[in-house]
């Protein structure tokens, strides 16, 4: 399974370590709501709103170097657009990763 990385955020900031802690500030804001709300999305079935909290969570999966799951996310938001769960497993396992990475940064 692949493991998140700060190798993107460490090219964008290049040697600007103010910046690099702004990016994983955001991180670790803005993760833990977006997946709230795609969890809530999820628990009363509305997949259409589920499916925009997956799209926007692809944004911090690219970020943290996830590459294939982001083409999971991609196919899951689909999915959901079609009212189907398939990938939702797949899914909610990365994000547990995501979390467990970002926390301990």
């Amino acid at each position: 399974m692949e493991k998140p990385n700060l190798n993107y955020i460490n090219d964008l900031s290049g040697n600007d370590e103010e910046f690099k802690a702004t990016m994983i500030g955001v991180l670790k804001k803005e993760l833990p709501e977006e997946i709230k709300d795609y969890d809530e999305y999820i628990k009363k079935n509305d997949f259409f709103q589920a499916s925009q909290s997956v799209h926007k969570l692809k944004h911090k999966i690219s970020i943290l170097g996830l590459e294939k799951s982001y083409y999971i996310a991609e196919e899951f938001e689909n999915n959901l657009k079609s009212n189907s769960t398939a990938l939702q497993e797949e899914f909610e396992n990365f994000l547990r990763l995501m979390m467990n990475f970002v926390n301990d940064l």
